[in-house]
């Protein structure tokens, strides 16, 4: 009877430690899923073509740019203070090298049932306030974001076309100065842009984006 009791002890302990270790793998898992479903690019991929809608109700694709040599394209949104600080900055960058080719593409990857201030219609709002002389896309389904792998808004994406595809060439922030633009001694994205129009390799490839996390719905 003792030797059966002890049998039955260490049979309910091993289903135990079974169970512990399903559990922690599965857990591990599904980590690894996430994470690796949020990775993005790195510099040298190319960036799949996307068809989000823009403030004018209008479907906008990079493709719909016949004679855009690239793209300068940014995650951003209404809300994130760090965002709101580089909205002059960003509309002078569209300024400056939509007509040399690369034109800015600005996306918000934010869930409006998150922070209701990143909505469409708030994003109208905001565009006809600034006077946005860019698209002002929605990541409706937040389907594009993970695809690029920001992470952040304000966080920047430079593209160059190259036989018909859309390759990366500079990941990270706008400048190195978020609070004062007059203070700014690193032009990341600026550098990054007008290296290529001159042909030259981009020195200063991936920087750090500063600004606020995307809303997610959990």
């Amino acid at each position: 009877m003792k030797n059966i009791k002890i049998l039955m002890m260490a049979f309910v302990a091993g289903l135990g430690l079974l169970s512990f270790t399903t559990a922690d793998h599965h857990g591990d898992r599904q980590g690894t899923e996430r994470s690796s479903s949020v990775k993005g690019y790195e510099v040298g991929d190319e960036a799949a073509d996307f068809k989000l809608k823009n403030i004018d109700g209008k479907m906008v694709s990079l493709s719909d740019y016949k004679s855009a040599k690239g793209f300068i394209v940014i995650f951003t949104c209404n809300h994130c203070p760090y965002a709101k600080k580089y909205e002059d900055r960003i509309i002078e960058l569209d300024k400056k090298y939509k007509d040399l080719g690369y034109p800015v593409i600005a996306i918000n990857p934010n869930d409006p049932n998150v922070q209701p201030e990143d909505g469409y219609q708030q994003m109208i709002d905001r565009a006809r306030q600034k006077g946005f002389t860019f698209p002002y896309l929605v990541d409706e389904g937040q389907k594009v974001y993970p695809q690029y792998g920001a992470t952040k808004t304000p966080h920047v994406f430079v593209l160059q076309k190259e036989k018909g595809k859309n390759i990366v060439k500079y990941i990270g922030a706008i400048d190195n100065n978020y609070d004062n633009p007059a203070d700014v001694s690193e032009y990341y994205a600026q550098d990054a842009i007008n290296a290529l129009i001159k042909g030259e390799p981009v020195k200063m490839t991936k920087t750090v984006a500063i600004g606020c996390t995307i809303k997610v719905k959990k």
